[in-house]
């Protein structure tokens, strides 16, 4: 296998990745592999590395060592260290925020279609000129936009602006403008964050067909583990960046060094 090979049915590998701040090791030779269409959670305590090892995937930090190899939406492997931030949502892997990031004063239809900007073709001068070209285009995505906004139960708010909306429907609105730059994956960071129950399980059908009609993974970073258990196909948990076991729920639950990680004790010490 080359260097920018990534096995078929695989979607994303990181090899021994590694990230320093000041002496502190971060993210300590991580590895783990995502398959394609597969939902896969990472966790682990506070301040365990998950948020940095995922700002290392999509390079808003640049690693010390390591790979991570990506496979994009057009089937071409390359190794995400190569790309620049700003290039790396063009190759499919897109992200939401543990706060959400949206223009509270556009309407909840035009914070989608911001989501969209990196497949308009039309310049800016076709746009300031209203070409039949550029309005052909924005009515396309714009279809597009409340296809996805529908498809979330959310299009009777659409041109409602995002500020004053409630927590969860910004959740949604978040979720909608990355359906729009059609992911291979989907970096979720804690999206059950300030969520409560009934809307959490809600989340947790609303990623599972996300990945069915999308035909995308979902890696999903998240501190509420009956969300985690409920959702993953697959877990791998770490602890001070270090990784400690992945397999499916179940065996992440029994598994003896996950339970001290979290609980400080084995069931062999209860």
């Amino acid at each position: 296998m080359s260097n920018l090979d990534l096995q078929e049915g695989l979607v994303l590998r990181l090899e021994e990745l590694s990230i320093s701040f000041g002496g502190l090791k971060a993210v300590d030779n991580l590895s783990f592999e995502i398959k394609e269409k597969e939902i896969f959670g990472l966790i682990g305590p506070n301040g365990a590395g998950k948020t940095t090892a995922f700002n290392c995937i999509t390079q808003f930090y640049r690693p010390n060592h390591g790979k991570i190899f990506f496979r994009d939406k057009h089937g071409k492997v390359s190794n995400l260290i190569d790309h620049p931030v700003h290039e790396i949502i063009k190759l499919g892997l897109v992200r939401t925020f543990q706060n959400v990031e949206l223009i509270r004063e556009l309407s909840i239809l035009d914070n989608v279609l911001i989501g969209a900007h990196i497949d308009f073709k039309s310049s800016l001068l076709a746009q300031a000129l209203k070409t039949k070209k550029a309005k052909d285009e924005e009515t396309k995505l714009r279809d597009e936009a409340i296809e996805v906004l529908t498809f979330l139960g959310i299009a009777d708010r659409m041109l409602l602006p995002a500020g004053g909306q409630p927590y969860g429907i910004l959740k949604k609105v978040e979720l909608a403008r990355t359906l729009m730059c059609h992911p291979k994956l989907i970096i979720l960071d804690e999206p059950a964050a300030g969520l409560n129950d009934i809307e959490t399980v809600n989340l947790a059908k609303v990623i599972r067909t996300i990945r069915d009609k999308y035909g995308c993974a979902v890696l999903l970073v998240e501190h509420d583990m009956r969300l985690v258990m409920d959702v993953c196909d697959k877990i791998c948990a770490i602890n001070f960046g270090k990784f400690l076991a992945v397999g499916s729920p179940k065996e992440i639950q029994r598994n003896k060094d996950v339970q001290a990680a979290y609980l400080g004790e084995t069931e062999e010490d209860q």
